[in-house]
């Protein structure tokens, strides 16, 4: 696992024809939609990810892994693996996979119109991960009673 102090994630919800992706930081550890971008066959534009991973420059890229409810892998668990290796290799940054089952389904729930949900989808997977990881959110504190 990667050293997390302090650093940038960028998450990724794979698909065929589209890509969601957010970032969320582990200092706040709390995560926010950013993109969707369209891909052929699960083969996005490169330059446009490029783009982003300049903006942001993350740490970390996570990749939702869409498996089955009876945890075996799928077909989309294979390409999806084969993304997260892909971005290892372009931009030289560690990924992790996060199992992602039901963060569409809860994506769209959370969702009041049939705009795409991809990258509230990739949200979704990065905050899991930050919770899965034991980075939960931080709460406020009230300030303490002053005499």
């Amino acid at each position: 696992m990667a050293d997390l102090t302090d650093q940038l994630v960028m998450a990724f919800d794979f698909g065929r024809n589209k890509i969601g992706i957010a970032v969320g930081q582990t200092v706040t550890k709390t995560a926010t939609p950013i993109a969707i971008i369209r891909a052929r066959d699960g083969i996005p534009d490169w330059l446009e990810i490029e783009k982003l991973v300049k903006e942001w420059q993350p740490g970390l890229f996570v990749v939702g892994l869409p498996i089955n409810m009876d945890d075996s892998p799928s077909e989309m668990s294979r390409l999806a693996e084969k993304f997260g290796r892909r971005l290892r290799g372009r931009f030289n940054i560690p990924y992790e996979m996060m199992d992602e089952r039901l963060t569409s389904y809860e994506a769209r729930s959370n969702e009041s119109s049939d705009k795409p949900i991809d990258d509230v989808a990739a949200q979704l997977i990065l905050e899991s991960y930050f919770q899965d990881r034991g980075f939960t959110p931080k709460r406020p504190t009230r300030p303490g009673r002053t005499k």
